[in-house]
Parts: C-alpha cells; sequence; structure tokens
C-alpha cells in the first residue's frame, strides 16, 4: 500500500508534512503519570473496544501493535516515521499504537495522555489532515467518555494541552534561511505568538537536511480553526521568505554545483551513511524547487528521506546489519529508488 508520505501535497517545495494531533483522557481514569498496570490495561480494552463499535478498524483499515511486542529497532522506526516521539516507546509497558495500512493516521494509546489521535497529510494541508482527526476523535466519542470540564474544556495531564487539546504542525524545508540566519531569527520572535519553529535535530542544534517543525504551543482560549488558521497564516509568511531567499541563493554558481553533485553522488554512491544522505537530499529536493533538477519529483524525495533512516531501513531489510553493511543497503536503496 502506498504510504502518505509518497504523494505531493499543496506547497510541497518548502512544506513536507501537516500533522495534527487530538489529546484524549478518559473520564473515570487517573492522568497516565498516576495510572497501573491495570489501568492502562482498562483504557487499552475500552479504546479498541470502541473503535471496534464505532466501526473505526475497518473504516481507517487500523492494526493494533502493542509496543511490548515490538523490538527496539521497531520501535525507533515509528519515530522516525514520525509516528510516536521518543518518550513513548522509552517506557513500552502498557502502551501500544492502532495505525493505519498507509500510516497516514494512528491513535497512541497510554502515552502522556490516555489516547492521542493523529493525522499525517503531505504539504500544507490543514483541511484534510483535521478532517481524519475529527472524524476519530468523533467516532471514539460516540462510545467513549472523555475528561472534560465546561471552563477549561477537554482535560490533559499538561496544561498546555488543556482546551481544545489541539496540536497542530508542519514540517518545513528551509535551507536557504538556515543558510542567511532567518530560520534562527523566525524562531525567536515566534515565542510571544504561543508559536515554535524548532530545528529537526533538536533544541540548539543545526538540522543536517534543514528541516524545521512549526507548532502551537498552546491550545486553551483558542477554537480548533482559531489554532489552525494562526499557524497557516505563519506558515506562509514563512513560505514567502523561504522562496525569495532561495531565490538569491540559486544564482551562486557553486550553489548550483553542489545541487547537481549531490543528485551524481546518490545515483553513483557505493556506501552512505545517514548525516551525508541528509545533506544530499536536501540538496536535491532545492535543486527541485530551483528548477535544476528534473527527473525525479518530491514523491521520491520524500519517500528516500523516510526508508533510508537508520531504524526504517533495518525494519525494511529484515534481518540485522553491521554499519558498514547498513550504509552498502542504503546507497543499494538509493540508486534502485532513483533508477525506478
Amino acid at each position: 500500500m502506498e504510504k502518505w508520505y509518497e504523494k505531493t501535497g499543496p506547497e510541497n517545495d518548502v512544506v513536507l508534512s501537516t500533522c495534527i494531533r487530538l489529546n484524549r483522557n478518559l473520564r473515570d481514569y487517573p492522568f497516565s503519570e498516576k495510572m497501573s498496570r491495570s489501568h492502562q490495561a482498562a483504557v487499552t480494552k475500552c479504546v479498541l473496544q470502541a473503535s471496534k463499535d464505532s466501526c473505526i478498524l475497518d473504516r481507517f483499515q487500523l492494526q493494533y501493535l502493542p509496543m511490548e511486542q515490538l523490538t527496539k529497532t521497531e520501535m525507533v522506526s515509528l519515530v522516525e516515521l514520525q509516528l510516536a516521539n521518543p518518550e513513548f516507546i522509552s517506557v513500552p509497558e502498557g502502551r501500544g499504537v492502532l495505525l493505519s495500512g498507509d500510516e497516514s493516521v494512528s491513535i497512541l494509546l497510554n502515552g502522556e495522555n490516555h489516547l492521542q489521535v493523529q493525522a499525517n497529510e503531505a504539504g500544507l494541508d490543514f483541511e484534510k489532515a483535521y478532517r481524519a482527526a475529527d472524524e476519530l476523535d468523533s467516532l471514539l466519542e460516540k462510545n467513549l467518555t472523555f475528561a472534560f470540564d465546561e471552563t477549561l474544556g477537554y482535560l490533559t495531564q499538561n496544561p498546555m494541552n488543556l482546551g481544545t487539546g489541539l496540536s497542530a504542525s508542519l514540517s518545513l524545508h528551509l535551507p536557504a534561511l538556515q543558510e542567511n540566519g532567518g530560520a534562527a531569527r523566525i524562531s525567536a520572535s515566534l515565542a510571544p505568538l504561543g508559536l515554535s519553529l524548532r530545528a529537526g535535530g533538536g533544541k540548539g542544534s543545526e538540522p543536517k537536511g534543514a528541516v524545521y517543525y512549526l507548532s502551537n504551543r498552546v491550545s486553551l482560549g483558542l477554537s480548533e480553526s482559531e489554532a489552525i488558521s494562526n499557524l497557516q497564516n505563519i506558515a506562509m509568511q514563512i513560505i514567502t521568505q523561504e522562496r525569495a531567499a532561495r531565490d538569491e541563493l540559486v544564482q551562486e554558481l557553486e550553489v548550483q554545483d553542489t545541487i547537481c553533485r549531490s543528485l551524481g553522488i546518490l545515483k553513483s554512491a557505493r556506501i552512505m551513511s545517514y548525516e551525508e544522505f541528509q545533506g544530499l537530499i536536501s540538496n536535491v529536493r532545492f535543486g527541485i524547487s530551483a528548477g535544476l533538477i528534473t527527473e525525479i519529483g518530491y514523491e521520491i524525495v520524500e519517500r528516500l528521506s523516510f526508508e533510508m533512516q537508520p531504524a526504517t531501513l533495518l525494519v525494511m531489510s529484515g534481518k540485522k546489519l553491521t554499519v558498514n553493511e547498513r550504509r552498502s543497503l542504503r546507497a543499494q536503496k538509493i540508486k534502485e529508488i532513483l533508477k525506478n
């Protein structure tokens, strides 16, 4: 089945993906921090039964994956594929994920909250992502009683998520703004607005692939539509700035040469570390947007970006590999995908 990240979406030259998360807790159980294993088992049973009764399992083709039955590599792959966060897999006991075949929708169970509904879409597409997440949430609420307060809204373990319980984010490719320092300036200016722009490598780091995450930090006092609208408006401003910066940057002959060499290396290398791959694929994506590379599209770049990650590559290979074997396999897979 084709994965959601193998498709293209609106503003795909800058926006890699859109993610909507809805955080929910069941009224009759303590927050996750205070839960026992019996509580976790009961929550899981309730959510799975509600999913069955609401026909969610069939409607979204969901499969339940208990974390305790996955290998460490398989769990890390879930993080790489943006289906879970490091904290969720750090304590796998009592946790699980309901995952659709194309990996576009999922439900995390017994993480920071009892359940987190998530929907991913390619490009800038809040409407489609929110529609999927909201449908899942509404179907679940027919058979589950969520913790809710008339004044505070949906109750969550983290006060930052009170209200709508909505967390919206965009994955952005900002090579030009990273190069001219614009990304850092934008990040500093967004905090007072309740938004965050962080580097993909984590706080204080400069991501190899120039990937950044734009997200809302608070949901209390805002409706879902207001939170999404605010984020979309800021995203469009960043997109405009990134495109203008790219137009200047791509005029440099050295930059053009780096872009073309990057594709050549990806097509011919015999071994490839993930760190080297991140830089090369970022250059190729930039080259596509600049019109310097026309033989491949964004959907190929996105497929490579997801599938060449260390743990995901190991899971797809189905066997243990040494570091050199993994680097050799990565180079081989890159060539195969680019050739086809």
